[in-house]
């Protein structure tokens, strides 16, 4: 089976090599959807030989559609340009584009957070379904936490093999982007007509926090365990607070 390989971008030169790059061999199209870098993004893209298009960012979730609408093939494996493919993921995705036995294949994500790989903290194993049938499946989800919906009686199998994930590079980089998944999520519900008593400032991000350093052994990641346990109730804290002042006014 021919597969398009499909990734949205906006400054990620850091990123998008180690991306592409393990993508060599396992692709038969590579296509890169910019919403305007003003880095060397489109560079390191067209030196690789992909195919970059430029597209005004209006959403992660639809963006992430408008990419596979430039997929040439109808299997297609959509990725973000910070990630890439462990090898035992790379033959496993191999073996099942020989067969294709399934209308979406699921696979584990290991999140790599400034420097260390992360096993526990609600991080790992995060499963994700990122190879698919593009007439099976869709982006959705609530932004900016998108994923793909794949149809009801769509048959799913999972890869061996990990998704790699290069998060964060620094505790702050992180800080500043949980600040801006939590507006974005706050606006997402907004919309969707959800409200935040006052219990929900200091309760969610609290069983936020026992849920990922307790129940899913946060502990065990030591320091950077500790830390993003942390942070993600933080974010909740922040999205909860945001959703009540837009509701105020």
């Amino acid at each position: 089976m021919p597969l398009s390989a499909v990734i949205i971008t906006y400054n990620e030169a850091r990123n998008i090599g180690r991306c592409l790059d393990s993508l060599a061999g396992v692709a038969d199209e590579i296509v890169v959807v910019d919403s305007f870098s003003t880095d060397e993004t489109e560079q390191i893209c067209r030196d690789r030989g992909v195919r970059f298009v430029q597209h005004a960012f209006e959403g992660h979730i639809e963006q992430k559609n408008w990419a596979l609408e430039q997929a040439a093939h109808t299997q297609v494996l959509s990725l973000d340009a910070d990630e890439a493919l462990s090898e035992p993921l790379r033959r496993s995705i191999l073996a099942a584009l020989e067969r294709w036995p399934a209308d979406g294949f699921t696979m584990n994500r290991l999140t790599n957070y400034c420097g260390r790989w992360i096993r526990h903290s609600g991080w790992y194993p995060d499963r994700k379904l990122r190879l698919f049938d593009r007439r099976k499946g869709r982006w959705g989800g609530t932004n900016p936490h998108d994923k793909v919906l794949i149809e009801a009686d769509a048959a799913v199998r999972h890869l061996e093999g990990d998704l790699l994930h290069y998060s964060y590079y620094s505790v702050e980089e992180h800080v500043e982007r949980a600040r801006y998944y939590a507006d974005i999520a706050a606006r997402a519900m907004y919309r969707a007509g959800k409200r935040a008593g006052m219990a929900s400032l200091f309760l969610r991000p609290l069983a936020k926090f026992i849920r990922n350093y307790l129940l899913k052994r946060g502990f065990l990641d030591g320091r950077a365990g500790l830390t993003i346990c942390r942070i993600a109730a933080l974010e909740t804290f922040w999205k909860y607070r945001n959703l009540r002042r837009l509701r105020l006014g």
